[in-house]
C-alpha cells in the first residue's frame, strides 16, 4: 500500500515508499546547497556529539550569509556528506535540516513538476 503525502497548494503527492528504490537522488546529483540555520546546526552537532565549532569546521561552508552542509564528489556527481551510499540513507536523519524534511514540497517545484518527477520516483499526480 502506498503512503501518499499531500500538501495544500502542490499539484502532486509524494509516495515515501519510493525512497527505498531511488538511491538517494534528492541527496545526490548536481552540486547545490543544503542550507542550515543556527538551531539546525546545534541539533546536528548535538546528534553527532560534536562541539558546534568542530561541526562547523568539518561539515559546513559559508555561502554569502548562509551556511550549507558540505558535499563530496563521487564519480562526477555530488552528494551530501551525510548521505550513506551503503545504506542508501541519511546518517543524520533524525536531526536532518528542514530543507531535507520538506522535500519534495518546495515552492520551486510547484511549477516544475516534470523536473521533479525526473529526480524523484515518488511523485504522483493528483
Amino acid at each position: 500500500m502506498r503512503n501518499l503525502m499531500l500538501k495544500d497548494g502542490y499539484p502532486y503527492a509524494f509516495d515515501s515508499s519510493a525512497c527505498a528504490t531511488c538511491q538517494g537522488r534528492c541527496c545526490t546529483g548536481e552540486s547545490g546547497y543544503i542550507y542550515v540555520n543556527s538551531h539546525e546546526i546545534e541539533n546536528i552537532a548535538n546528534f553527532l556529539e560534536l562541539e558546534i565549532n568542530d561541526f562547523g569546521v568539518n561539515y559546513l561552508f559559508k555561502n554569502g550569509y548562509k551556511y550549507s552542509i558540505r558535499e563530496v564528489e563521487h564519480k562526477g556527481s555530488y552528494e551530501c556528506v551525510f548521505y550513506n551510499r551503503a545504506t542508501n540513507g541519511c546518517q543524520i536523519y533524525e536531526a536532518r535540516p528542514t530543507q531535507c524534511k520538506t522535500f519534495p514540497f518546495w515552492d520551486y517545484f510547484k511549477t516544475r513538476v516534470d523536473e521533479l518527477k525526473l529526480e524523484c520516483p515518488g511523485i504522483v499526480d493528483v
